[in-house]
């Protein structure tokens, strides 16, 4: 096995001691995503919940192209979001990006990191 830790240059930097995501080679090539936030690669952050969704598919998306990925490798993500009145925005934000792409899917109702982020989504991509 083969591990290859990817920060992409055109997504924020990590906020601590981690990846940003992970790959791991072998018969296949499995990504996993850390937790991605609503934070742009100049490091503001909006406090609209659909602006602050679309941010964090476009950090998937550029982790996803750092590793000669994309979307329609997603076969799981997780989604943290704290203020369930912001679900429908997520939703929206997601089915923008995803389309009928259906990876496997969770949704959680909790608290993050940061009180600014509305969303965090985390994910496992396989190539």
């Amino acid at each position: 096995m083969q591990r290859r830790d990817i920060n992409a240059p055109d997504a924020p930097a990590p906020a601590g001691q981690y990846s940003q995501a992970v790959e791991v080679t072998g018969a296949t090539r499995t990504l996993y995503l850390s937790g991605q936030v609503g934070v742009a690669p100049d490091g503001s952050v909006s406090s609209d919940a659909t602006a602050q969704a679309a941010q964090v598919w476009a950090n998937i998306a550029a982790q996803l192209r750092a590793a000669g990925m994309g979307i329609e490798n997603l076969v799981k993500i997780t989604t943290i979001v704290p203020n369930h009145a912001d679900v429908p925005a997520v939703r929206a934000g997601r089915a923008a990006v995803l389309g009928d792409h259906r990876p496997a899917s969770t949704l959680i109702i909790g608290g993050l990191a940061d009180p600014k982020w509305k969303i965090e989504v985390e994910g496992v991509a396989v190539a």
